[in-house]
């Protein structure tokens, strides 16, 4: 393993650890579905568009499989392992491929924020059946558009003080 890769999985790991972090810091539970609303959105694109598909996948699966832990969920944690981790993988490999402006990551964050939204939809349908499942896109829309809100603002910043992070 080179310098690099080891710099990138130990930034991978504090970044995980801090999007979990964040993300206990506000839960919001979703009684009809069993599940919860939090701020993981904007750890896994943060993350995701600043340092690539692979930190955004690590962010993403890392972080969602232990937010579920931690956080007493355990029934969702191999559902946002590869919910999540898929997000920020393709969050990433989108993004990676734009200028980096903020109004080109629009659609690298609207494709990850579908990913999510269709993902839990998909699972939640498949553990509590299909109303549930539909009940559970509200909060997932606000989820993904809050975490893109904030992701915004914080990418944007972060380019001001460290510029090499294009």
């Amino acid at each position: 393993m080179t310098h690099t890769h080891l710099k990138q999985d130990i930034l991978a790991a504090i970044l995980t650890a801090m999007t979990v972090a964040l993300s206990i810091l506000v839960v919001i539970p979703v009684p009809a579905t069993n599940g919860f609303v939090t701020l993981c959105e904007v750890g896994i694109y943060t993350s995701a568009i600043l340092l690539g598909p692979k930190v955004g996948a690590i962010v993403g699966g890392g972080s969602g499989f232990l937010i579920d832990i931690i956080t007493g969920y355990p029934v969702w944690c191999l559902f946002s392992l590869l919910i999540h981790g898929t997000q920020g993988l393709v969050v990433g490999l989108l993004a990676s491929q734009q200028r980096p402006t903020l109004k080109t990551y629009l659609g690298p964050l609207l494709i990850g924020s579908a990913i999510m939204v269709a993902g839990y939809f998909l699972a939640t349908a498949l553990l509590f059946g299909w109303p549930a499942g539909l009940a559970s896109v509200f909060g997932n829309c606000l989820q993904v558009g809050f975490g893109m809100a904030v992701t915004t603002a914080m990418v944007s910043s972060l380019r001001k003080l460290v510029p090499h992070l294009t």
